[in-house]
């Protein structure tokens, strides 16, 4: 009568660790999303993979269309670490990804505590940059600094891309007519000092005509860059060369293209765009290319080795 008691103990607990063994493995997605059109291609490509997705959107950056993609849907302020941290945890997420750009120039308004108002998990995450002015607030350190946050309460940050691979474009002629070589010259030259800029954690992306340095992207983001350079070289015809980190942590801030930087380019008068295949992340694809295309922009990836022997 012990040995058939002690037989049905055993398959409780067997039912019980397999039961909860299959919560575990269909337990929902986190996914941390900031601003552009990279969050909800994360969100489709994670619901085609037969994921639950559990989103987080921080406020004036996340798309509303997520909250149709998402199982569950909330938002947070950008100094709702502790807010974002209880809602995976209410929906039972203990693995998650984050996509989207933050706009870090948001923390140099005037009044910007009052209007984000940072939480405790925030606060105590970031008092060495908030209060001590111990920490730097270069994208990694604080990038890094938000995922251990969130890893001390049980949430673990994987890249974006493990779920989206597609999405990372491939070696070759994206779009547009083959580069000449004073193009090919141009890209070399701005490749290896984007790279530089990488590794100081400045920017991801410069603008060049005829190897001169035309404007550097620093805290303003891709775009604004381009701007810049369309003032200062309003000749036009320029390159803009997009690259990861040279240690690039693929969980977050991949260098990412789309048909916002084509438009950009446009209205600047750029003419070719390099990105580093299989480290940044290509948005639309099918209508990036056409429409690289209809506005007579070459677009090109090339790996590092490559880039280096291109000219």
């Amino acid at each position: 009568m012990q040995t058939n008691l002690a037989n049905k103990l055993l398959k409780m607990v067997s039912h019980l660790k397999t039961r909860n063994a299959s919560a575990d493995d269909h337990s929902p997605i986190g996914l941390l999303a900031g601003w552009g059109k990279f969050p909800i291609e994360v969100a489709e490509a994670l619901r085609c993979a037969g994921h639950r997705v559990a989103g987080v959107g921080i406020v004036d950056h996340a798309d509303p269309q997520l909250a149709e993609l998402c199982d569950h849907f909330d938002w947070i302020g950008i100094g709702g670490i502790g807010k974002a941290i209880r809602h995976f945890r209410r929906w039972g997420v203990t693995q998650a990804t984050m996509a989207g750009k933050v706009h870090k120039v948001l923390l140099y308004q005037p009044g910007w505590w009052l209007k984000h108002r940072p939480d405790w998990k925030t606060i105590r995450a970031f008092s060495p940059q908030l209060f001590f002015g111990s920490g730097d607030r270069k994208d990694d350190t604080m990038l890094r600094t938000v995922v251990a946050a969130f890893a001390r309460d049980g949430i673990r940050f994987e890249p974006a891309t493990d779920y989206a691979p597609e999405l990372l474009v491939k070696a070759g002629q994206i779009a547009g007519k083959r580069l000449t070589n004073k193009q090919l010259g141009d890209v070399e030259f701005g490749w290896k000092i984007a790279k530089s800029m990488g590794g100081l954690d400045i920017g991801q992306s410069i603008c060049i005509k005829d190897q001169t340095v035309i404007a550097v992207e620093a805290i303003e983001g891709t775009d604004a860059c381009i701007r810049r350079a369309s003032v200062l070289c309003q000749a036009g015809k320029f390159t803009v060369v997009k690259v990861a980190k040279p240690r690039q942590d693929m969980r977050f801030d991949v260098p990412t293209v789309g048909l916002k930087t084509l438009e950009t380019m446009a209205a600047a008068g750029g003419e070719v765009l390099a990105v580093e295949a299989d480290r940044t992340i290509l948005l639309d694809q099918q209508q990036f290319c056409r429409e690289a295309k209809h506005l007579g922009i070459a677009v090109v990836a090339y790996t590092e080795a490559v880039a280096q022997a291109a000219a």
